[in-house]
């Protein structure tokens, strides 16, 4: 089924945008089949040998963390809300500071192959690893969504006419493909070469539309203006169409603590008379707002710790100083990718204005990706190299990230499922096997996921992801790494209902949001739709519910705390020598206890 509309899509394309797409997904099969080759033993597959250096790793990282949110949402986020978005960008870099900080070291002094090793290790309970692998899985598919969301916007920009789900499936399959063949070691490769391709496909098209187009603050300016409704002259200058500006009409577009709840408020405004509905936005918009944008980072930044794909690359470090100056290599690097995104939005919201009115994958979500054709017009095929360039860095962000994640769930069903809780007793090529299963299995049910996902805003999807990651992981890591008296008990109660709450929240909001859609979605979840206008008559509710780090980290926290406290009997005994596992220098040799307790229970 899917052969007939690929090959009917391929007439329409434009040859270099198919050329510089295919190339990368070319040397990303190309990379895993060759790094595939160098994986022979689980601890390849799980942590890569434990052997990627600072560089490599750093890249690595770097390249799994920049994912479709990075590459097209924050562009497309900038565009249609405005600078507040820049939160968004701004908190993704900062999280690392609190990874290098509080996390990265002692996570890779205890030495363990995934998060719920260290679950169980630190309070000796199997019934915990239980629980953790539950939040890999609700984290790591909430994040492959915004993915598969990238990957579908890409693949129907490149091929037109081709339905959104098609390109899901065919992006979803090239990187099962290659997690089945090579895990954890044969991904490291890859994604270090995609960083570097992003960060070449994000930088060069910008400089080229500035000294074309004009430079940023000249694009900030014309943003700024009030009231303009006249067609933009740089449309004309280049041979377009006359466009008539779809984009709002006032500065709040530059203004903090605008945007980012509109649709909250406005939404409330609608069941209100009409005299009132300007009297209520302006009174309720900057409070809600403030809320909206303190609940965003705090789930940004504390989300960016307790992601479990980016916090199992910490493994694959020699030593917990490699693990911290990785750390801080990758802030380097993100920090210097980010500079970017928010160029594109600028210039997108001043040259194409048409996308505002384009929803699912034609709307700005894919700014990045038409900027470039921009100078097609005017320079002929230089517009459809850079195009090519984009597109080819838009596969390396969602196909990097989606490897990540993949290599993540895969792991915990593997390692942590089969391997110690279902057959504790199975050999290490039982256990490989078992892997590349659970990535058959695992990738299956993101590509299902991901095509139900059109109608939302990726980097919308992406900070609930965050959230979820907020109110269970990092509690745990943080509070477990830094408090003797955290018990299994605390630690669990805490983890469930932070995590759980903001889950369930997220989910409603997500569900309210399909059931308004044109399309199928709109059927399959139309019994929420009398949940928009209960959300409509409670803004701050929907705020809550749509971002909810601003309460559920806080609940997580406190009830670990009140917990621990009533259960203080049910300390480890030998919580002292697990503390020194986690914050003493590597020199004393005191990670070697853990580490050959855990290889042993393993069988590596």
């Amino acid at each position: 089924m899917i052969a007939p509309l690929f090959l009917a899509a391929l007439g329409t394309v434009d040859p270099w945008i198919f050329t510089f797409s295919f190339i990368t997904v070319a040397v990303t099969i190309g990379m895993g089949f060759w790094s595939a080759r160098q994986s022979k033993t689980a601890s390849d597959f799980f942590v890569a040998g434990r052997s990627v250096s600072v560089g490599w790793n750093a890249s690595a990282i770097s390249g799994e963390y920049l994912s479709a949110a990075s590459f097209m949402g924050v562009a497309g986020m900038v565009m249609s809300s405005g600078y507040d978005a820049l939160w968004y960008p701004v908190c993704y870099a900062c999280g690392y500071l609190f990874l290098l900080l509080f996390i990265a070291g002692p996570l890779r002094r205890f030495g363990a192959y995934t998060i719920p090793d260290f679950a169980e290790g630190r309070f000796d309970s199997p019934i915990f690893r239980k629980i953790a692998v539950c939040f890999v899985l609700f984290i790591g598919f909430f994040y492959t969504m915004p993915q598969m969301k990238g990957a579908g916007v890409t693949l129907a920009y490149i091929f037109p006419g081709m339905p959104y789900w098609v390109g899901v499936v065919l992006v979803g399959a090239v990187i099962t493909m290659n997690v089945a063949l090579g895990g954890m070691k044969g991904i490291t490769l890859v994604q270090a070469f995609q960083y570097w391709a992003k960060m070449f496909a994000i930088s060069v098209p910008i400089f080229v539309l500035m000294a074309v187009f004009g430079f940023y603050n000249n694009h900030v300016s014309a943003n700024a203006v009030a009231g303009e409704t006249a067609p933009r002259a740089e449309a004309v200058e280049i041979g377009r169409k006359p466009l008539v500006d779809k984009a709002p009409k006032d500065a709040a577009w530059v203004s903090p603590f605008g945007p980012l709840t509109t649709k909250a408020v406005t939404a409330a405004a609608a069941a209100r008379p009409e005299a009132e509905r300007a009297a209520y936005i302006a009174e309720h918009q900057k409070p809600y707002s403030l809320l909206y944008t303190y609940s965003l980072i705090i789930a940004l930044v504390c989300g960016t710790a307790g992601l479990p794909h980016i916090l199992v690359r910490f493994y694959t470090n020699p030593d917990g100083v490699a693990a911290k100056r990785t750390t801080m290599w990758v802030m380097i690097l993100i920090g210097i990718f980010y500079v970017f995104p928010p160029v594109f939005g600028a210039i997108g919201r001043n040259l194409m204005p048409e996308l505002y009115t384009g929803v699912g994958a034609k709307g700005t979500d894919k700014v990045v990706l038409e900027l470039p054709t921009l100078l097609a017009a005017k320079y002929g095929v230089l517009g459809s190299v850079l195009s090519g360039i984009t597109c080819a860095g838009a596969f390396a962000a969602f196909m990097s990230t989606f490897s990540g994640l993949l290599v993540s769930m895969t792991g915990a069903l593997a390692h942590d499922v089969y391997g110690r809780m279902l057959r504790p007793k199975s050999t290490a090529m039982e256990r490989l096997k078992a892997f590349k299963v659970a990535a058959v299995i695992t990738g299956a049910v993101a590509i299902i996921l991901g095509c139900f996902v059109e109608p939302l805003e990726i980097n919308f999807m992406v900070g609930q992801a965050f959230a979820i990651a907020a109110a269970s992981y990092f509690p745990l890591l943080f509070m477990s790494v830094w408090w003797r008296g955290m018990t299994m008990k605390g630690a669990a109660t805490g983890m469930l209902t932070g995590g759980l709450c903001a889950l369930v929240a997220a989910a409603l909001t997500n569900f309210s949001t399909l059931a308004l859609d044109k399309g199928p979605m709109g059927k399959i979840f139309a019994p929420f739709a009398p949940l928009n206008g209960f959300w409509a008559q409670h803004p701050l509710l929907r705020i809550l519910c749509e971002q909810p780090a601003i309460w559920t980290v806080p609940l997580a926290i406190g009830l670990m705390i009140m917990i621990s406290k009533a259960t203080a009997s049910t300390v480890p005994a030998d919580i002292r020598m697990k503390m020194l596992v986690l914050h003493a220098p590597e020199k004393l040799g005191l990670k070697q206890e853990y580490i050959q307790e855990h290889q042993a229970g393993a069988g590596h």
